[in-house]
């Protein structure tokens, strides 16, 4: 056997090796991996979870400095997509008056160079990237996090 059909034979052994522990056995079902997302597009953001989302809380305390603030009302359903952000139905600057929402933020505004815009950053655009939703989910992990020093 020539070193070249070794070569292929051995890589062919390999790939069936691989392919075997890879695949689920017969009686095994696939392994279902669940995203944060649950499995809804991203079209589709924001629809309502299993964990129930309190309306109406009062503003939160941060715990860190710099910590983007929660969201204190329920954001399901809440559209947020290029073409259409649901939050600026409430905190834009010319709305937020009359809405009696937070205004958004004047870094908002800003590129990454700085330079000052007439409306969001595309950066910025997105809120649900930063902000979230509070809720009274349990935390899925135990956790030793202590409040930044000057927050406390």
């Amino acid at each position: 056997m020539r070193v070249r059909d070794f070569l292929k034979f051995a890589l062919a052994i390999g790939i069936f090796a691989l392919g075997t522990q890879l695949a689920p056995a017969a009686d095994e079902a696939p392994v279902q991996i669940k995203a944060l997302r649950g499995g809804t597009p991203v079209n589709l953001d924001n629809l309502p979870t299993a964990s129930h989302q309190e309306r109406d809380h009062p503003v939160s305390d941060r715990d860190f400095v710099q910590q983007p603030p929660l969201i204190p009302h329920t954001t399901s359903g809440y559209q947020i997509t290029r073409n259409f952000n649901k939050c600026m139905d409430c905190h834009a600057w010319q709305k937020a008056k009359y809405s009696g929402a937070t205004k958004v933020s004047v870094t908002h505004f800003r590129t990454r160079d700085g330079q000052e815009l007439d409306n969001i950053s595309p950066r910025r655009y997105f809120c649900t990237q930063c902000h979230v939703a509070q809720t009274d989910a349990k935390p899925l992990v135990e956790n030793g996090f202590k409040r930044a020093r000057g927050l406390q």
